[in-house]
């Protein structure tokens, strides 16, 4: 008995569940930070590189400014996503793209660190330690579902280095870096290498 008490002693500061992790995720509005996002297909000889800076500049706006290799902002508020590209702009409902919706109410209820609106929207599992942990959201929304399967986050303490979105249908998953994550990504070139970053210890 002495035994298992020390051993659960032990195991307990580093023992996680999902309202752990989003504890440490949560960011209070205005926030940004750096995004490195990948696109593998099998046309392509390496996964499509998109850089950029996802922006929070209050608690019902999130905003994804891609910066490289070309320039567009989408800002999505108020069930609307407005999409800029050099002088074209157009809006619509996020009800007719479910990624985008469920991006935002992922991002939201995360920064927010509002488990119950995040469950609303998805069943969640986490695994791991604090120094390396993930978590995984499936989709409860059928039209988001139908386009993903679910997306995994990865992270070590407070910082959330990556998620990784896996589609309903094919195998290419798409991998966006941030944080630290994406600042190391800076001159690599190599794919494998970019996908090794999403989860390095």
């Amino acid at each position: 008995m002495l035994a298992a008490t020390t051993f659960a002693s032990a195991a307990t500061p580093d023992a996680i569940d999902s309202g752990w992790i989003l504890a440490q995720l949560a960011r209070p509005a205005p926030m940004s930070t750096a995004f490195v996002e990948l696109r593998d297909s099998p046309l392509l000889k390496a996964p499509l590189r998109i850089g950029g800076e996802y922006r929070r500049p209050d608690e019902a706006t999130l905003v994804r400014e891609v910066q490289s290799p070309y320039a567009e902002t989408t800002t999505i508020r108020n069930g609307q996503a407005t999409i800029v590209r050099g002088t074209r702009s157009r809006s619509f409902s996020l009800a007719r793209v479910p990624e985008l919706a469920g991006l935002q109410a992922s991002f939201g209820a995360m920064l927010a660190g509002d488990r119950a609106t995040l469950e609303r929207h998805y069943r969640i599992e986490a695994a791991g330690t604090r120094a390396h942990w993930t978590l995984t959201l499936v989709p409860r929304d059928a039209a988001l579902a139908a386009k993903v399967r679910d997306i995994v986050l990865h992270g070590r303490g407070a910082e959330l280095r990556c998620f990784e979105t896996e589609p309903a249908r094919g195998s290419e998953v798409q991998r966006t870096l941030l944080a630290s994550a994406a600042r190391a990504a800076d001159g690599v070139a190599d794919g494998k290498a970019l996908a090794a970053l999403c989860t390095a210890d």
